[in-house]
């Protein structure tokens, strides 16, 4: 089988929530979608790493334990059938193995507690904390699976598959996905969005929006295995699923104005 390597983000990738915000609630912190945006607009971190410097900077995360952490994966609402998506990538689809793994900003204690049972924790990768003895603070942040780390994440499990470049598929859903969907993309590889996000949509080869993980599959089948409908909508029939709705719809983004008068230009006179 020709192998390949399938990438997936986790927050509202593979899931329904924001672990940050999630893990605010828990904990009662109020304002957490304004103390991202404020760290948004200084440029301070990269996307998608808010969570990881607000848990090591900010005075009321300072109290996060391990434990809490993994009592937010345990609240955090998935996607159907993330189990059953890796298990018929491994198993191949018609000459086509993909290993799927997991590479997210959110706390690896998050996404190991979500996916528990689901996903090996040896094919996840998120923010890494050390905890200091005795207090179980957390002490230092020794990855950040955001921004570049993503390219750098990626570029190292293709290297230890030993995969060309053009052998791998990403899966995310927002900005901090944007640069390493454009590294992927450059690698003539494959990028999907799960959401219509502008800025995530207009830079991924295929989009598509569904609850359910196995529908990843779709543009998996139609770009890289050349399926058709009829055989797309077979191989789901016998893995005992069916595609109940499915929407073929493409999106032009459109900005229309009238067109400005120069200042310069003086007013078109009339003859009588």
């Amino acid at each position: 089988m020709k192998p390949y390597l399938l990438v997936s983000d986790f927050d509202q990738t593979l899931s329904f929530n924001d672990s940050g915000r999630l893990l605010s609630e828990l904990l009662g912190i109020s304002g957490f979608d304004e103390r991202v945006a404020g760290l948004s607009r200084l440029n301070l971190v990269q996307e998608g790493a808010e969570l990881a410097y607000l848990i090591r900077h900010d005075p009321e995360f300072r109290r996060v334990r391990r434990d809490d952490l993994i009592e937010v994966g345990r609240r955090i609402r998935l996607k159907r059938h993330i189990g059953e998506l890796a298990r018929v990538l491994a198993e191949g689809i018609d000459g086509y193995r993909f290993d799927m793994h997991v590479v997210s900003a959110a706390p690896e204690e998050v996404v190991h507690s979500a996916l528990d049972g689901l996903l090996p924790r040896s094919h996840i990768r998120g923010t890494k904390f050390t905890y200091a003895p005795g207090t179980g603070e957390i002490e230092s942040i020794t990855r950040v699976a955001s921004g570049y780390g993503k390219v750098e994440a990626v570029d190292e499990l293709r290297i230890t598959l030993g995969l060309p470049r053009n052998h791998v598929v990403y899966v995310g859903d927002g900005s901090s996905d944007l640069h390493v969907m454009l590294h992927v993309n450059r690698g003539e590889g494959l990028t999907i969005a799960v959401s219509q996000v502008r800025r995530i949509s207009e830079i991924a080869r295929r989009t598509v929006m569904s609850d359910d993980a196995l529908s990843v599959l779709v543009p998996v089948l139609e770009e890289i295995a050349e399926y058709g409908t009829p055989e797309i909508r077979a191989l789901f029939d016998r893995h005992g699923f069916v595609i109940q709705e499915w929407e073929k719809v493409r999106t032009d983004w459109l900005t229309v104005r009238e067109h400005a008068v120069a200042e310069h230009e003086p007013p078109m006179a009339v003859v009588a």
